[in-house]
């Protein structure tokens, strides 16, 4: 069934959707990777293509930016498209001086001090773990295209941390072993948790608060296509 933020219909949506905030980074996959990719949703331009790689279908879509967002559509490819895997490939601020710029991160557990959870079902929840399973594959596939990983644990804020007033005391009161933030990728991993599907996150590393670089909108865009790979060799 179409919702009020995605046209598709049903059977136009894989069972394996590949997700990133930019809808033009997700265009661009599609155009640069998939084989006969067909536009099935453009609801305020937040695109989803559906086509095949190496003979196995999927779905490349844009989830915008922050919880609330990402909420929104994995929902709705969980409940209403009866996705069963959604990897999330995101851009990451390194919270570990051992990080650097475009180093990939495979995320185990997300922690956020965000109500998403609250708010949809009345539980408190701060940390939520991506599939082991689906992680597993993502390792075996970074493996076989000779792409080190680096396995952690990362922040999913409700801000962008860069604009906090003192991040130094938002990283006081942060558990000790997270390594990167975002603002992702806790909303998928409770939502996967909730329906009984699988989910992941890679992410590449775009800025550093402990070597204060970052990378150009423009390399954003451009300069993340390893992950990609690796979650397309997955499927």
């Amino acid at each position: 069934m179409a919702t009020a933020h995605n046209k598709a219909n049903p059977g136009d949506i894989a069972k394996t959707v590949l997700m990133s905030g930019d809808p033009l980074r997700i265009k661009k996959i599609a155009e640069k990777y998939l084989d006969n990719p067909k536009l099935v949703n453009d609801v305020r331009n937040i695109y989803a293509y559906t086509g095949t790689y190496k003979g196995k279908e999927v779905t490349v879509m844009a989830h915008g930016m922050g919880i609330p967002s990402m909420g929104i559509y994995a929902y709705e490819l969980f409940k209403f498209y009866d996705v069963d895997k959604i990897i999330r490939l995101g851009s990451c601020g390194a919270y570990s001086p051992d990080l650097n710029l475009l180093d990939i991160i495979l995320v185990n557990d997300s922690y956020t001090e965000s109500n998403f959870s609250y708010e949809l079902n009345n539980e408190r929840v701060n940390k939520v773990s991506s599939s082991t399973k689906l992680n597993n594959k993502l390792k075996e596939s970074a493996n076989n295209l000779g792409i080190n990983i680096v396995e952690g644990n990362v922040m999913s804020t409700d801000c962008f941390d860069w604009y906090v007033k003192d991040i130094n005391v938002l990283l006081d009161r942060l558990p000790k072993d997270l390594i990167a933030a975002e603002m992702e990728s806790f909303a998928l991993f409770y939502l996967a948790n909730m329906f009984n599907k699988e989910a992941s996150c890679l992410l590449t590393v775009v800025d550093s608060h402990y070597k204060k670089e970052e990378l150009s909108a423009e390399d954003r865009e451009s300069k993340l296509d390893k992950m990609s790979l690796i979650a397309l060799e997955s499927v």
